[in-house]
C-alpha cells in the first residue's frame, strides 16, 4: 500500500515540480522580464532548488564515448552483450584507427566488474570504468530496475545472482579464453561463492578475483548498515520494507524493496551532510558558480537514482550475509541453474589470484570485512595474494574519485597484469586441503517445489 501513496503523491506533485523547473529558467533569463527583477537570481536559485528536490530521477547513462590510451583519443561503443531478464552483460568496446594503439588495445587483459545490486545503478562506478578503459577491456553487470521485469519471468533470488555471474564469466572465458573479475561492494560475497562453486566443479576459474569494500564477514567492524542488518529479525524487513509494484509499471504485482525506500534510509545516514549540500547548492546559484553547481546536479542526478531490487534477492542476502554468516560459517548451498543444491567451498579454489581492497574510512563496509576473504581462500598460494589499505578513503573513495585513480587504481592495474596468465594448479596447495565431507547436490522433488518451474526452466536453458 506504501508503494501506491508515494506513486499517487509523486504524480499529485509532478504539475508542481514541472512549474518549478520553467520558473527557474524564466528567472535565470536576463531577456526576459521576470528575469530582469531584482531579485531574479535569488528566486530563480530558490525554485531550482525547490525543482532538485521534487523531481524523479531516472536511471543515469554511462555517457562514455571517447577514453585517453597513452596519449590516443580512443571511440567507445556501449553495448549489451548478453540480456537477462534482471541484467544485462554491457560491454565498452573501444575503437581506433590508429594501428599500434590497436594492438596494445587487442593485448589487454578481459575484466568483468560486477556492480552491486544494492540501491544504485551500474553507473554508479563510471569513474571505475572510465579508468579501467585506459588499460582494459572492460565488462560490467548492468542491474536492472525490478519494477520493470514482468511477472512472468519468475522471482529473482541469491542463488540466481550467483548462477548469473558464473555464466558472466563462462560467456568471457569462452570468447577470450579467461577473464579477471572486479567485484565492488555488495557483490564480493555473491562473486565469491560463483568462483568458489566453479572451482569446486573442476571449472576453469577467473585469473584473478578483486573484491572492493565487500561484506565478506559482517561480524568484523560492524558499520551503522551491518547493526541494522543484524538487529532487525528477518520478519521485520519482509514486513516493513518490502511491497508489491503498482500497476503502472511492468512489473506489476511483483514484491519488491522499492528504491524509495532505499534513498529514505541513504539520506538518513548523513542528513546533515545532504541538507548543507544543497544550501551549498542554492548559495552557487547566488554566487554564479556554475561549475560547483554542475558539480552538485551530477552528484545527485546519480546518488537520486534508485532501483528498486526483488524481495526474496533482498531478503535472501539479509538472511545469508549479515544474520547468519553463512559464508564465513561454511554452511551455505545454492541451487544452480540445474535445479542442484552445492556447498559453497572458497577453500576450493587453488589458481585464482586474490587481491582485497579497503577503505580506511569506509562507513558502509567495515575494517577487516572484506580482508576476512583471504582466510576463506587459503588453498591459493600466499604469493597470488593481496590486500590493500587506501588511507584517507571512504567506501566510494576506493572505487571513484582521486583515491580510486592514484592509489587504488595503479594496485588493481598491477595485479591484473601480474597474474594474466593462467597458473598451472599447485599440487602442493591441492595435497594440504582438507575438505570437508561434500553434500550430495542432488534435490528432492519437494525442494524443487520450492522455486517456480518457470523460473527454473528459464535458467537452466539460459534464457
Amino acid at each position: 500500500m506504501l508503494y501506491q501513496v508515494y506513486e499517487t503523491q509523486r504524480t499529485l506533485m509532478e504539475p508542481f515540480v514541472d512549474f518549478a523547473q520553467a520558473a527557474a529558467k524564466l528567472y535565470s533569463n536576463p531577456m526576459t522580464p521576470a528575469g530582469q527583477n531584482p531579485f531574479a537570481q535569488r528566486v530563480a536559485a530558490g525554485y531550482s532548488l525547490i525543482y532538485r528536490l521534487g523531481k524523479d530521477y531516472e536511471k543515469p547513462s554511462f555517457g562514455l564515448t571517447t577514453v585517453d590510451v597513452d596519449g590516443t583519443d580512443v571511440a567507445v561503443h556501449e553495448r549489451v552483450e548478453l540480456d537477462k531478464p534482471f541484467c544485462e552483460l554491457r560491454r565498452f568496446k573501444r575503437f581506433t584507427d590508429d594501428p599500434s594503439t590497436l594492438t596494445r588495445l587487442k593485448a589487454q587483459p578481459v575484466v568483468l566488474i560486477v556492480a552491486p545490486l544494492s540501491g544504485h545503478y551500474a553507473t554508479l562506478l563510471r569513474d571505475t570504468v572510465k579508468t579501467m578503459l585506459k588499460d582494459h577491456k572492460v565488462y560490467i553487470t548492468d542491474w536492472k530496475n525490478a519494477r520493470i521485469v514482468p511477472l512472468s519471468e519468475g522471482s529473482f533470488h541469491l542463488d540466481d545472482y550467483v548462477n548469473y555471474v558464473q555464466e558472466f564469466i563462462r560467456h568471457l572465458q569462452a570468447k577470450y579464453d579467461n577473464c579477471h573479475v572486479i567485484s565492488v561492494c555488495q557483490p564480493t560475497v555473491p562473486v565469491l561463492a560463483a568462483i568458489s562453486l566453479m572451482a569446486s566443479r573442476g571449472e576453469t576459474t577467473p585469473l584473478s578475483m578483486t573484491m572492493m569494500g565487500g561484506p565478506i564477514d559482517a561480524r568484523k567492524s560492524p558499520t551503522a548498515v551491518n547493526n541494522l542488518a543484524m538487529n532487525k529479525s528477518f520478519s521485520w524487513f519482509e514486513n516493513n520494507v518490502i511491497f508489491r509494484v503498482p500497476s503502472n509499471f511492468p512489473g506489476a504485482g511483483r514484491r519488491v524493496y522499492p528504491g524509495f525506500l532505499q534513498h529514505t534510509g541513504f539520506v538518513a545516514m548523513n542528513p546533515d551532510r545532504h541538507a548543507s549540500s544543497h544550501y551549498d547548492y542554492f548559495k552557487d546559484l547566488l554566487k554564479g558558480d556554475d561549475a560547483s553547481a554542475e558539480a552538485h546536479r551530477k552528484f545527485y542526478d546519480e546518488y537520486n537514482a534508485v532501483l528498486d531490487m526483488d524481495a526474496d534477492y533482498y531478503l535472501e542476502t539479509i538472511k545469508t550475509v549479515f544474520q547468519e554468516f553463512k559464508l564465513v560459517h561454511g554452511t551455505w548451498d545454492v541451487r544452480n541453474e540445474q535445479g542442484l543444491i552445492e556447498r559453497v567451498r572458497p577453500e576450493d579454489i587453488t589458481t585464482t589470484a586474490h587481491f582485497t581492497v579497503e577503505g580506511e574510512l569506509d562507513d558502509i563496509s567495515g575494517s577487516g570485512q572484506t580482508e576476512a576473504a583471504h582466510s576463506l581462500c587459503f588453498n591459493i598460494p600466499k604469493e597470488r595474494q593481496k590486500h590493500l589499505e587506501v588511507k584517507g578513503a571512504g567506501h566510494y573513495g576506493i572505487f571513484s574519485g582521486r583515491r580510486w585513480r592514484e592509489i587504488a587504481y595503479p594496485a588493481v592495474k598491477a595485479f591484473i597484469l601480474a597474474h594474466d596468465k593462467q597458473p598451472q594448479a599447485n599440487s602442493q596447495s591441492l595435497q594440504t586441503a582438507t575438505p570437508a565431507p561434500r553434500k550430495s547436490s542432488v534435490v528432492s522433488q519437494a525442494a524443487a517445489k520450492k522455486r517456480p518451474a518457470t523460473a527454473l526452466k528459464k535458467v537452466a536453458s539460459g534464457q
